[in-house]
């Protein structure tokens, strides 16, 4: 079993960190996120749809339309993003955030090895939650001094 997290949740957080980069500016194309990620416009669309309804992102129609997030970016987390795309944080389904344990597994009072799937999916889950976009932002720009400073001496 490999706890793997899709391209959704993947492709999803690059989309609502280059949002947040752009947070305040008024409502972000599409089209220039889909470029900046290397993503297909379409896919990202999708993924839009998702977190539009998650309540993370709201669409501005028209010429100067785009997206744009809900919150302020040290609002949402990391958690926030990948449950919008991926559902429930869970390694394996009996511990999942939203299920009803013992109608997914009869062994649910029995299984000594259901608490080592629940302590993975709390150590996940307070890893993503603890991970702000603005933190994410803050990498960001980091990481891009230091490629232009690397640059500059090249």
């Amino acid at each position: 079993m490999a706890v793997r997290l899709s391209t959704r949740g993947r492709y999803g957080l690059r989309a609502m960190v280059d949002l947040a980069l752009h947070y305040g500016q008024g409502p972000v194309a599409l089209k220039s996120i889909a470029d900046r990620q290397n993503v297909s416009d379409h896919y990202l669309e999708q993924l839009m749809g998702s977190l539009r309804k998650a309540g993370l992102v709201s669409s501005v129609r028209g010429a100067q339309g785009g997206y744009e997030l809900v919150r302020r970016p040290a609002e949402i987390t990391v958690g926030d993003v990948v449950r919008a795309l991926e559902g429930p944080i869970a390694p394996v389904e009996c511990v999942s955030e939203a299920a009803d344990a013992a109608s997914v597994c009869g062994m649910i009072n029995t299984c000594v090895t259901r608490l080592v799937w629940a302590k993975l999916r709390d150590s996940i889950a307070e890893v993503l939650d603890s991970i702000t976009l603005e933190d994410l932002c803050a990498e960001a720009r980091e990481l891009q001094s230091k490629q232009d400073a690397f640059m500059y001496y090249i």
